[in-house]
């Protein structure tokens, strides 16, 4: 599933931002620039669809904060961004998404876990999962673990029961009031 086209115009720079080849040397645990990079492009999925994004003064929890009115109520979201960037030695998988820890919850956050594959040089990731608070399960032992997707040839694919939270369907339902 590829990500649909969407014309930046608020944040046009994005465009020019590269992360370079990825190698089978990337590391496992992507550099701060790469997650920096997945916030951003998060945020500037989102603000293309009408939200608006706050980014707090201090990183010691959310990513970012997003509001969208919708008649007379207005939706808040905190969201946490955490990037899968595969190495280009990742096995295929009938499960795939992040699984580590996470440093705040609440009842209407937004997981957006932006999905790149290791056989492209691109900016793009492939898909972005929407998950709510709900599909976020905990570890006992180390954390939290939320898995939407599978990997298939160097790819990440929305799982059957998850498709509904990925790109313009998961934007979709984190607006409606079913969202939890």
């Amino acid at each position: 599933m590829q990500i649909e086209s969407v014309c930046h115009d608020t944040l046009p720079w994005l465009i020019s931002v590269s992360l370079g080849a990825k190698t089978e040397t990337m590391s496992a645990k992507s550099p701060r620039s790469r997650d920096y990079f997945a916030e951003m492009y998060v945020a500037g999925i989102l603000s293309d669809n009408g939200w608006n994004v706050y980014f707090p003064r201090r990183d010691r929890g959310f990513d970012f904060i997003i509001t969208k009115p919708f008649g007379n109520r207005i939706v808040v979201r905190p969201v946490q961004v955490k990037g899968k960037y595969p190495q280009t030695v990742k096995r295929d998988a009938l499960t795939y998404g992040y699984q580590g820890k996470l440093s705040q919850l609440h009842p209407d956050m937004i997981l957006a876990i932006p999905f790149f594959s290791t056989d492209c040089a691109g900016v793009a990731p492939d898909c972005i999962a929407y998950m709510p608070r709900s599909q976020i399960r905990v570890q006992p032992s180390w954390g939290f673990q939320c898995l939407p997707a599978c990997y298939r040839a160097g790819r990440a694919e929305p799982r059957r029961d998850f498709a509904k939270y990925f790109d313009r369907a998961g934007m979709d339902y984190m607006e409606s009031e079913e969202w939890q």
